[in-house]
C-alpha cells in the first residue's frame, strides 16, 4: 500500500484491491483518514457493489439515510446519480445525516459511470478550519452547539430527526478539535443566539471553512473509490458544469470505532 498525501488535504492510497482489504489494511485506512480526511482509492475496476459492501463492512456496522433511494441488488447503498433528470442536482456543503445523535462516521463513493466532463466532489478540511480561526471567534464559539435537523428527507415516525452537536466538535479518534456544521438549512439554532446571529455565525463559518485554499476538487475517473471522514470534513458536488451521466453507488459507516458489521 502506497500513500501519496494530496493538497490541501487528502491522500491517494495505491497497491491496494478492495476484495483483498483485511482487518490490518482497515485499521491502517480508518488512521489514513483520520490525518488525512479523504482517501482516493483508484484502479478498482474490478469492484462491485458486494466487494465494495464488504470492505465497508470491514469499517463497522452500516448505516442508512431513509428516503433515499437504494441501489438495484444493493439495499445497503444509495444511488447518486443524475440520470434522467430535466435539471442538474443541487448539492450544497455538508455532513451527511448530521440530524442524528451519532452521525455517519464514514461515507463512500464508487464511480458507476463518469461523465464526460466535470461532476467533481469537493472536500474542505474543517480542522485546519479549526486552526485558522481567530482567537477570539474561538473562544466566542467555546462550549456552543448547533442544532441539526432533517429537511428533503422522508423520516418514519421513529427516526431521529434533529440533533445538538459541539461547533467545536472533537474528532472520535484524535481528540482533535475540528468546526462541525452542515448546509446552512439544517443548521437550525445556535445555541445561546437569536435567529439572525445563527444566520450570521453559520454563514461565517461556512464560508471560512470552504475558502478555496481549503479545499479539495476530486475529478473522477473509472474504478474510482473514495472515501472521506464525517467528522474531518465537509463535502458537495459539483454539478455546475457536468456533460454525460454521473452515476456513484454510496455507502456509509456508523461508527469510527469498528466492531461487527
Amino acid at each position: 500500500m502506497q500513500v501519496e498525501p494530496l493538497d490541501p488535504l487528502g491522500a491517494r492510497v495505491t497497491g491496494l484491491r478492495l476484495a483483498d482489504v483485511g482487518p490490518d489494511e482497515t485499521d491502517a485506512l480508518r488512521g489514513l483518514l483520520a490525518d488525512h480526511g479523504v482517501l482516493v482509492l483508484p484502479g478498482q475496476d474490478d469492484a462491485g457493489d458486494p466487494e465494495f459492501v464488504a470492505f465497508l463492512r470491514g469499517f463497522g456496522p452500516l448505516a442508512f439515510t431513509t428516503g433515499e433511494a437504494s441501489a438495484p441488488g444493493a439495499p445497503d447503498l444509495n444511488v447518486v446519480s443524475n440520470v434522467g433528470r430535466t435539471t442538474p442536482p443541487r448539492s450544497t456543503w455538508h455532513v451527511d445525516t448530521s440530524y442524528v445523535r451519532e452521525p455517519p462516521a464514514y461515507t463512500a463513493l464508487r464511480a458507476v459511470r463518469i461523465p464526460a466532463r466535470g461532476g467533481e466532489t469537493l472536500f474542505s478540511d474543517q480542522e485546519r478550519a479549526y486552526e485558522t480561526l481567530p482567537a477570539d471567534v474561538r473562544d466566542q464559539l467555546e462550549g456552543r452547539s448547533i442544532l441539526h435537523v432533517a429537511t428533503g428527507v422522508e423520516l418514519a415516525d421513529a427516526d431521529e430527526s434533529e440533533a445538538w452537536h459541539p461547533i467545536l466538535r472533537p474528532h472520535p479518534l484524535t481528540g482533535r478539535l475540528g468546526v462541525f456544521l452542515t448546509t446552512p438549512k439544517r443548521c437550525a439554532e445556535v445555541s445561546g443566539a437569536s435567529p439572525a446571529e445563527t444566520e450570521r455565525v453559520v454563514e461565517h463559518l461556512l464560508g471560512h471553512s470552504t475558502e478555496p485554499r481549503n479545499v479539495l476538487a476530486h475529478a473522477w475517473a473509472p474504478g474510482d473509490v473514495v472515501m472521506w471522514d464525517n467528522a474531518r470534513v465537509l463535502h458537495r458536488a459539483d454539478h455546475s458544469a457536468v456533460d454525460g451521466d454521473r452515476v456513484m453507488h454510496r455507502g456509509m459507516v456508523a461508527t469510527h470505532h469498528g466492531g461487527a458489521g
